[in-house]
């Protein structure tokens, strides 16, 4: 009989190596590899294939089920998908409790559904549900963390959606470790995933988030699952993000916004406008931009602040933007435009605290800049989005006929855009400027902008 040789699995990102090092050599997590024993091969039967053009009579005619929230069915790309699998993860008090108790509860009311909770007892749910306001005639709540008994309660009553609350806290006999570690998470979300495939069973799972805002756990459960959903809040702040990282059944980067309340999540109905919050009057260094999101138009807010350095080097600050680009801005718009602030601290900020990937918050943000160092208000009606180039250029962007309907049915009336995105026909009650260059966008707006009182 042939000996087994151990293999060695990161905990990180479950590769694995025939050695142990102190090092994963394919992650570079330190400390991280764990010895397994080696799985004997068995022959296995020859799988059997299907062309495209069939049809799989489980499948035919099954509709996604709908989960009472139009926001989060966005995000889903239309619902849940039966035989799905969606990790959703967020920091601790967010509401990812609440969210998943008001879907199972929706769904419950025309589908069987179990809630199994490993975090509250069943005396804890019902509680919030009924703070909620919330019932479901066919959910079925259970406090549980042995995985094969959940699975067979969900199976016996034929379930059409399992909500695992959360994945930290259900063990599996077969790994033979602690709940939480990453054994057992592996272990238990692979035995998830056959179950949601085999049964038709919509699987959602809570996942805890690490202090640096990622899932916890090995990065082989976002790879296992079908949809990653993150929930994200700004400190403070009663709107909730909900954002896809990854869905086979939509489009990723989709976004859904909600608003918490004191009988749950609610759906917020215009959330192009909910970052506008801005001051009562104009002051220096704010500018409105319309960013891209998924597949919906924000309009949100951008400030910025030049101060006169004090001591040592300038300081470069961009609180959900790239630095390394507005370092590269400031470069531009001192080689093209003569706006020079080597001897000035940059601060950037991006109120509401979303994050924008895209380049066209470059043109906004240096016109605040200009703004700023000007101590010269920007029209507050005023709008603005491009992107800029290092000889000087401004580039269009996608969508830009989209985005300048947004800002025409938010009540802006003007609009620097490059000239490129200038609308061939013109939007009602928006004036249009199209530029070419840097100097042109900041002429354009200094001749609207007036010194604040």
């Amino acid at each position: 009989m042939a000996r087994l040789n151990p293999v060695f699995v990161c905990s990180a990102c479950g590769g694995e190596t025939l050695k142990w090092q102190g090092q994963c050599p394919l992650c570079g997590e330190w400390n991280s590899l764990e010895q397994r024993s080696a799985a004997r091969a068995r022959p296995a039967a020859a799988a059997a294939a299907v062309t495209l053009a069939t049809q799989p009579a489980a499948a035919a005619g099954r509709e996604r089920l709908l989960s009472g929230q139009g926001e989060l069915d966005r995000v889903l790309g239309g619902g849940l998908v039966a035989g799905s699998v969606t990790l959703l993860g967020g920091e601790p008090g967010i509401g990812k409790s609440t969210l998943l108790l008001q879907v199972a509860a929706h769904v419950g009311a025309s589908h069987p559904v179990i809630y199994a909770s490993g975090e509250e007892s069943v005396a804890q749910v019902q509680l919030r549900s009924q703070r909620l306001g919330l019932s479901g005639a066919h959910l079925g709540l259970v406090c549980e963390t042995d995985l094969a008994a959940i699975l067979a309660l969900a199976a016996e009553r034929h379930a059409a959606l399992l909500v695992i609350d959360s994945i930290q806290t259900v063990q599996s006999g077969t790994a033979g470790t602690l709940a939480g570690a990453v054994s057992q998470l592996r272990e238990c979300t692979q035995e998830l995933v056959r179950f949601a495939k085999a049964s038709g069973c919509a699987v959602i799972l809570v996942g805890h988030v690490t202090k640096e805002g990622t899932i916890a756990g090995p990065r082989l459960l976002e790879h296992l699952v079908d949809t990653v959903l993150y929930f994200q809040s700004e400190a403070g702040s009663r709107y909730r993000i909900v954002r896809a990282t990854k869905n086979r059944f939509g489009a990723a980067n989709e976004l859904g916004f909600f608003a918490m309340s004191g009988t749950g999540l609610k759906e917020v109905k215009n959330p192009a406008a909910i970052f506008l919050a801005r001051a009562p009057e104009a002051a220096p260094g704010s500018i409105v931009t319309v960013t891209r999101e998924g597949g919906r138009p924000l309009l949100i807010e951008l400030q910025a602040l030049v101060d006169r350095m004090r001591f040592g080097a300038p300081r470069r600050v961009a609180q959900g933007l790239d630095a390394n680009r507005l370092a590269m801005l400031l470069a531009a718009a001192n080689r093209h435009a003569g706006v020079t602030l080597q001897e000035h601290d940059v601060f950037v900020n991006v109120v509401g605290g979303i994050e924008i990937t895209e380049t066209a918050w470059d043109l906004p943000v240096l016109l605040a800049l200009a703004s700023s160092l000007a101590d010269r208000a920007i029209a507050p009606q005023l709008i603005a989005f491009g992107e800029i180039g290092l000889t000087g250029e401004v580039r269009p962007v996608p969508y830009g006929d989209e985005r300048l309907k947004e800002a025409a049915a938010q009540g802006f009336r003007s609009a620097i855009v490059p000239k490129d995105n200038a609308p061939r026909r013109p939007v009602a009650g928006l004036a249009v400027t199209g530029v070419g260059r840097i100097s042109e966008a900041l002429d354009a707006v200094l001749r609207q902008a007036a010194t604040p009182a």
